[in-house]
């Protein structure tokens, strides 16, 4: 068995990249958080302190974002899904109860399709399981002309406010900027190369039903980005799916309502333990 550090901030290479996570807690199966666009893992921090003290739980940069390296390669939801693995492996982590948002979601959804013995569980949160249509993908590669052309600055302001539900930007402008923050560090290459992989990614919605793990879908009753019906729909062809819609909560429910969020993924991780 290999042993492994714990703790934040962790790094180890992967297909000549440096892939960056935390891992701290115990437990047998751990949860893996996987990050939205244009974010990086400490989008997860609440939800990790709060389940350290009963699971293992590991949150990661996905290829190109937060503190892990890539940016200037061609990147894809399946190449995210690999380095997931490549991290399991690393780790000896057999399997897993994978955890995704948005982006993340897209990635959980292609791993568990991809690798379907190497996860207990899942969670999708404000998430869907379509690829873009003709029109979704033209005005994500008029958006990366558009930041190329000087307007990323512009673009990051812009998708903050996107994510939030009206009750969230006037009464916790707080975590509104402190979302800014994250959104600000994260380079133009690594905007532009992830708008590629949300376009170019493929749809999931036609093997839906042949997930057989435990699934928890959480929505925010405001996400105008996914919103509720794509949720609804995964819910409906994911047997034995569980789906809560978290009432003011836009796109980010983990960061706008952690209490109840933190609530409803425990109490899922523990009947899955």
């Amino acid at each position: 068995m290999t042993l492994t550090r714990k703790g934040y901030d962790l790094t180890f290479n992967h297909q000549d990249q440096r892939i960056s996570y935390n891992d701290v807690g115990e437990g047998e199966v751990p949860v893996i958080f996987l990050h939205g666009y244009p974010f990086n893992k400490s989008t997860w921090n609440q939800q990790v302190e709060y389940l350290k003290a009963s699971n293992r739980v590991i949150a990661m940069d996905m290829r190109g974002f937060g503190n892990t390296s890539g940016e200037n390669t061609t990147l894809s939801i399946d190449l995210f899904a690999d380095d997931v693995i490549g991290l399991m492996d690393h780790l000896s982590v057999e399997t897993a109860i994978i955890c995704g948002l948005s982006m993340g979601g897209y990635i959980a959804l292609n791993a568990q399709k991809r690798y379907p013995s190497r996860f207990e569980a899942m969670i999708l949160c404000d998430t869907q399981c379509g690829a873009d249509s003709a029109e979704g993908k033209q005005k994500r590669y008029d958006t990366i002309d558009t930041i190329e052309s000087g307007g990323a600055k512009e673009f990051k302001e812009g998708f903050v406010q996107k994510v939030f539900c009206e009750h969230s930007l006037t009464h916790k402008k707080d975590l509104v900027e402190a979302l800014a923050t994250v959104v600000s560090s994260t380079s133009q290459q690594a905007l532009t190369a992830g708008l590629v992989a949300l376009a170019e990614r493929t749809e999931s919605c036609s093997t839906l039903a042949d997930i057989a793990i435990p699934t928890l879908i959480l929505c925010g009753r405001e996400d105008a980005l996914t919103p509720v019906a794509l949720s609804i729909f995964m819910y409906e062809q994911i047997e034995g799916s569980m789906l809560h819609v978290i009432e003011n909560a836009g796109h980010v429910s983990n960061l706008e309502q952690p209490d109840e969020f933190n609530l409803l993924l425990k109490e899922f991780v523990a009947g899955i333990a």
